[in-house]
């Protein structure tokens, strides 16, 4: 009993470790990401591909705090993210060549699609939450498909580029190495304010609702209302993992919007461990270098992707990051 308490405890505070750990985890883990571009290329990839991970990943880290901290599960984040990039293409495309007005107004789009249509989600619990999810998404998707003279329809969003960023004195051409570090940018900016939030009394909350949520009912706590803080959250998150992704090809679809996607950031948030900040970025490593490199070689890629799923949840079940953890507290 004493060993099954101490293991919910850990679980319950996932962030909490000795501050010279974190202090030299976030160096490392900093100065990787710093270097991709030199290092990366040695090993036989590329820098777009590590772009494809980071925005993979921010976009699981969003979902991933409604998800794994807050206890919500929800089929439907693809509209989301899907939203971001169709707002960022169609700003692009239309209304302005500023890469960082595009990406601020399709972050905006889903966010507050996300901080709408979350209220209405979160009147439900357990399944239903999730169909209700689900089915908001794939509206969006049917949306996405059917008004081709805006869309594109089926054939998805082109004749948009990124264009450069011009600041005072200088201009960035985005090309793909400059475009790494504008992900990185807006990777770590995510990054920190999921990490403040989920290390503040808000965050605090989250967790407590993933723990136990009829006694935070009982103390008379508006659960359903912190559910939606952090869908609306997780929402603005995912929305700006779309943004840059939509950059990232110069292109979106429906695709983007459909419930596979949303299955996909799930399969990367309990790859990496759904209880641990820093699971979706190891979940997003894995599932992106198995695709691209799978799918290089047979279009069959996903049988692979779900085998080492199904093998993760049976030997795994807390994720590559709770398996690391677990082995370094034994």
């Amino acid at each position: 009993m004493s060993s099954q308490a101490t293991e919910i405890k850990h679980d319950a505070a996932p962030l909490q470790k000795p501050a010279f750990q974190q202090r030299y985890a976030f160096i490392c883990l900093a100065v990787a990401l710093l270097t991709v571009p030199v290092w990366l290329p040695l090993l036989g990839g590329y820098t777009d591909l590590a772009s494809r991970v980071l925005i993979f990943a921010l976009a699981a880290m969003g979902l991933n705090l409604l998800l794994g901290f807050t206890g919500g599960l929800s089929f439907g984040h693809a509209a989301y993210f899907g939203l971001g990039a169709y707002g960022t293409g169609l700003m692009l495309a239309n209304y302005t060549h500023s890469t960082l007005l595009a990406v601020a107004v399709g972050t905006m789009i889903g966010g507050l699609a996300a901080t709408l249509l979350g209220p209405i989600a979160v009147r439900r619990r357990g399944i239903y939450f999730s169909m209700i999810t689900i089915a908001i998404g794939q509206m969006f998707y049917f949306i996405a498909v059917r008004w081709n003279s805006f869309t594109g329809g089926e054939d998805g969003l082109t004749g948009f580029s990124r264009q450069p960023i011009h600041m005072p004195g200088f201009t960035i051409s985005l090309h793909t190495t400059s475009f790494y570090y504008l992900v990185l940018v807006c990777f770590a900016v995510g990054s920190w304010i999921l990490w403040t939030i989920l290390n503040s009394p808000l965050g605090h909350v989250f967790v407590a609702i993933r723990e136990n949520q009829k006694r935070l009912t009982f103390l008379g706590i508006r659960v359903d209302v912190y559910i939606a803080v952090s869908f609306a959250i997780s929402g603005f998150v995912v929305a700006l993992a779309g943004s840059l992704d939509a950059l990232l090809d110069n292109f979106t679809s429906p695709d983007n919007l459909k419930y596979t996607l949303s299955g996909n950031l799930l399969i990367i948030c309990v790859l990496g461990g759904m209880r641990n900040f820093w699971g979706p970025l190891v979940g997003a490593f894995i599932f992106v270098l198995v695709q691209d490199y799978i799918s290089s070689i047979t279009q069959n890629w996903m049988t692979v992707i779900g085998l080492v799923f199904v093998l993760s949840v049976i030997f795994f079940p807390l994720g590559a990051m709770g398996f690391f953890r677990r082995r370094s507290r034994s």
